[in-house]
Parts: structure tokens; sequence; C-alpha cells
């Protein structure tokens, strides 16, 4: 594996096991992963919430089990922030998607293996064109992955925003007849959805954005201020891990552009 772009500001965090023990219910309060009783796994999540992102994935993917779902979640979180080539960040979402049909196949009851694939074949779908995606029936399997993420997991706050998403970008996209029709997008779902997410998870920075975004997608500049508002939130935030660094450093640098 070539070596990935390091995280900007390393040693910011300094999580051991022990710590991210004692502060897992904080570090997954958006994606209620449970605390992995094998210590291989909670050191690759060790890895993670440090930054060290490559050394999550290449650990988790020793450990197995639910050691992939470390795996993924670094891999795509490397590849969204950190991975400025555009070919290389797409084969790294299908990588995952690819571990996330084998994980599937072991464990169907794991809601993050379906929410990470999702995650991955939706960054993947926006990397090649979201119009392009939905003709190749990419974004029916988005939908269906996080519809069962939630039904798996009703506390997914990041499927909840992730779904919402997904409502507001196929109607930015094709509109509101056609996204209705054809792919069952509702702007009044994906609005319920931002504002469940949100309850699920008011502290994270990520689902502030999301909303953010989506409101302008569906109700266009006149909740521009509010968007605004949300973008504030996210970008005030003090992260706990280096992946909220990342989500708290978008914010602040969309509110400068």
């Amino acid at each position: 594996m070539a070596k990935w772009a390091a995280f900007p500001r390393p040693g910011e965090f300094r999580f051991d096991a022990a710590g991210v023990r004692r502060l897992w219910e904080r570090l997954h309060a958006s994606d209620a992963e449970p605390l992995p009783a094998d210590p291989a796994v909670l050191e690759a999540w060790v890895f993670f919430h440090n930054g060290e992102f490559q050394q999550a994935a290449e650990s988790g993917v020793r450990a197995g089990g639910a050691g992939i779902t470390v795996a993924n979640k670094a891999t795509c979180i490397h590849a969204n922030y950190l991975e400025k080539r555009e070919k290389t960040r797409l084969d790294l979402f299908q990588e995952v998607a690819q571990r996330g049909d084998a994980q599937l196949k072991a464990d169907p009851q794991n809601a993050n293996a379906w929410y990470w694939q999702a995650y991955a074949l939706g960054r993947y779908s926006q990397g090649i064109s979201v119009a392009k995606a939905l003709a190749q029936g990419l974004g029916s399997k988005v939908k269906d992955s996080l519809e069962r993420t939630i039904e798996l997991q009703p506390r997914h706050a990041y499927a909840h925003a992730a779904l919402a998403a997904f409502h507001a970008e196929v109607i930015d996209k094709v509109g509101s007849l056609i996204g209705g029709m054809t792919y069952g997008a509702r702007k009044e779902t994906g609005l319920t959805l931002f504002e469940q997410a949100l309850k699920l998870s008011p502290a994270s920075p990520i689902v502030l954005i999301e909303y953010a975004n989506g409101l302008v997608m569906l109700e266009g500049e006149r909740r521009l201020k509010e968007a605004t508002r949300l973008y504030q939130q996210a970008a005030a935030i003090t992260p706990v891990d280096a992946k909220e660094w990342l989500d708290v450093e978008l914010a602040r640098e969309e509110l400068q552009d």
C-alpha cells in the first residue's frame, strides 16, 4: 500500500486504549459503533482517533471482524479529506465498497457495515457526478443501504444525515418531480431526517455541515442565513479527535470563502 498523506496536525490527539475506552460514547455518539471486545480492534481505533488513518486501516484489516469497520471508516475519511489525487480517491472508495460487500456477507446485521459501504458509494457517486451515478443505479443502492443502517441502528446520526443528503442531492440534480417518481427523493423527508440527525448528535460538526448544505439545496437562498449559522456552530466546536478536527476545519474554511 502506498503511503497515505499524513493528518495535518500529528500529535494533536494522543489517545491510548484506555482513553478511547473511557470516551467511547462521546467518540462514537454519531455512528453508535459498539465498544469492541477484541484488543486488536480497539488498538486500530486508537490509531483512527489520533489521525493515523493508514495505520488504522491496516490494523483493522489485520484484525478482521469488527476491525473491518475501522479500516473502512479510516479509508473513507482519508480519501474524503486528505487524498488529493482524484483517481486514487475513487479507487479507495471502491475498495471500501468491495470490502463492505464481504463484511455484509459475514455479518449482515452490522449497521456500520451498511453505513460505510453507503458512504463510500455516495462519495464515489459525487466524484463521477451524481447524475451519472443515478443512471448507473448507485443511488438506489446508497439509499437502500442507509435505510438498512437506520433500521438496524435507529440512533445512527450519520446515517440520518447521509440519507437526508441523498434526498437533497437528488432533488438538487434532477428536480422534485423526477427525483420523487424515479428515486423516492422527497424534500419533506430530507428535512425531517436532517432534524433527526441533529437531535441524535447535536455536537457533531459534520451533521451541522450536512444540514447546512442540505437546507440550501432543498430550500434555496432563503435558508442561507440559517445555513451560515449552522456552519458557525460547527466551526465553534472543540474537536474530540482527528476526524472531528477535519470537520471543524472544513466548516472554518467554508466560512472564510
